[in-house]
């Protein structure tokens, strides 16, 4: 027999309420996983959590051929709030959205949210592949929470909803903002927030007359250069947290 290994590095995410005692059924994907791919035996560990529950240290309990359970051992983390940051984005090619689900879920985005625009070119979302992707992202990246998903949403309607309360950083590829960096050293930075990224196409001149004329709309631009999509996000995700979120 090999010797148990404990170790938090292999996480995964459950849906279950995490406490003292707990023993969770894994799902068919999870125990394939542990017991095929990590080759994890009896005894040995893995990290849970929730986003509710913090993060606990659970002993892997091989069940019949196939399946497993997970013993909860003890708590290793608490639970901790994440910034309250969006991303609201037009949805692009597969690999591109996957990329910005991952990259915008490892920098600590809250909601991910598609939006239609008149220059959207993709408009089927995989949303179930979305949410996979995320949850992924988040186990890898030792996060506590994993990012809602919103269903996509026109922008008109997106916005004739919005609420004041929610600051949004337009990202506007002509550069009708100020520079990021000098705007928000004056802008505050608490308080709930969302990032609008445009289409591959931009936004028309009407779709930025009517996300001028919302309460609390911050316009900025990102630079001298043309920016994708998806490196239009990560960009301004990491310039956020970097200036009023997290990463202060």
């Amino acid at each position: 027999m090999t010797r148990a290994q404990e170790r938090d590095d292999i996480r995964l995410h459950v849906e279950t309420a995490l406490g003292d005692g707990a023993s969770i059924e894994a799902t068919p994907q999870q125990a394939h996983y542990l017991r095929n791919v990590m080759r994890l035996g009896e005894g040995d560990t893995v990290a849970l959590f929730n986003g509710a529950d913090g993060e606990w240290l659970a002993s892997v309990v091989p069940d019949g051929r196939r399946g497993a359970r997970l013993q909860i051992l003890r708590q290793t983390r608490p639970q901790e709030a994440d910034s309250d940051l969006w991303l609201l984005f037009a949805p692009v090619k597969r690999n591109a959205i996957d990329f910005i689900v991952q990259k915008a879920t490892e920098l600590g985005i809250a909601k991910l949210q598609p939006v239609l625009t008149e220059n959207t070119d993709v408009t089927r979302v995989n949303l179930d592949r979305m949410h996979v992707t995320a949850i992924e992202a988040a186990e890898q990246s030792r996060r506590l929470t994993v990012p809602e998903v919103g269903a996509p949403l026109p922008l008109a309607s997106l916005l004739d909803r919005w609420s004041a309360d929610r600051r949004l950083m337009f990202c506007d590829e002509i550069r009708t903002g100020a520079p990021m960096a000098s705007t928000f050293g004056v802008e505050p930075g608490t308080g709930p927030w969302a990032i609008l990224i445009g289409p591959e196409g931009g936004f028309t001149e009407g779709e930025r007359r009517r996300i001028a004329d919302l309460d609390g709309v911050v316009p900025v631009h990102l630079g001298p250069r043309i920016l994708r999509a998806e490196t239009a996000a990560v960009a301004a995700i990491a310039c956020w947290q970097a200036m009023c979120g997290d990463w202060r």
